[in-house]
């Protein structure tokens, strides 16, 4: 009764389209989540987020779940899991796109996932990295180790959304580093992000990792979008 109670009073919404969930519905109702714009970029070596990285940094293999677009779904569900603390859409997409990945995973033996950092001072801003909960069902359902302390980001800013390609690029070069030992030579890191744009952010991040002798990227994305 006190369940039913508090489902009338504090209805659960679809963190897609907002509306009412039904009974069998969790996170996303069941249109949006058929409505989902996968990218199939898991199947295709040669996809738009391998392509970002194309002559720029050696990535062993990359992909998105989702396009991103405006007003979209997908839209949606990254400002909900951003900036309402709705972690449970990370936890969500990271299960099903897990099932995706297990023979990648097998296939290119990956060491660590590793998550695109916040600085200190925007994670106690936010609370959290939004991206930690998608990381962390990759881990469990692929049974590779979560490493949240190698990257670092060494410098505050100020979010990158407004900004253009080419200032994107710039704020990028210097916000990455790593704290490494012998243990960290020759690991095959996953890099994890949110949304990927122009690239700059996941570019820095691989070349800090790449200080670690012998390291190998590969790189995942919950969206991508050209915006």
């Amino acid at each position: 009764m006190l369940k039913n109670l508090l489902n009338l009073l504090f209805p659960k919404l679809c963190n897609g389209c907002n509306s009412l969930l039904l009974k069998n519905e969790a996170i996303i109702c069941s249109t949006c989540r058929h409505g989902l714009p996968l990218t199939q970029h898991h199947n295709l070596k040669d996809n738009y987020t391998t392509n970002k990285f194309y002559g720029i940094i050696p990535v062993e293999f990359s992909a998105s779940m989702l396009f991103f677009h405006k007003e979209g779904i997908v839209q949606n569900l990254i400002h909900n899991l951003k900036y309402r603390k709705h972690q449970e859409i990370g936890t969500f997409l990271g299960n099903w796109y897990a099932e995706d990945l297990k023979e990648i995973a097998k296939k290119h033996d990956f060491s660590e996932i590793i998550p695109v950092p916040l600085h200190k001072k925007r994670l106690q801003e936010r609370g959290y990295n939004q991206v930690t909960t998608f990381c962390e069902a990759l881990s469990k359902n692929l049974h590779i180790n979560y490493n949240d302390k190698l990257l670092f980001r060494n410098l505050y800013s100020k979010t990158q959304t407004k900004k253009n390609k080419e200032q994107r690029n710039e704020v990028a070069k210097s916000l990455f580093d790593v704290t490494f030992t012998e243990a960290d030579y020759d690991k095959h890191f996953l890099l994890v992000d949110d949304v990927i744009t122009s690239g700059a952010t996941l570019e820095a991040c691989a070349k800090a990792l790449l200080k670690i002798p012998n390291a190998k990227i590969s790189i995942v994305t919950i969206a991508y979008t050209d915006s």
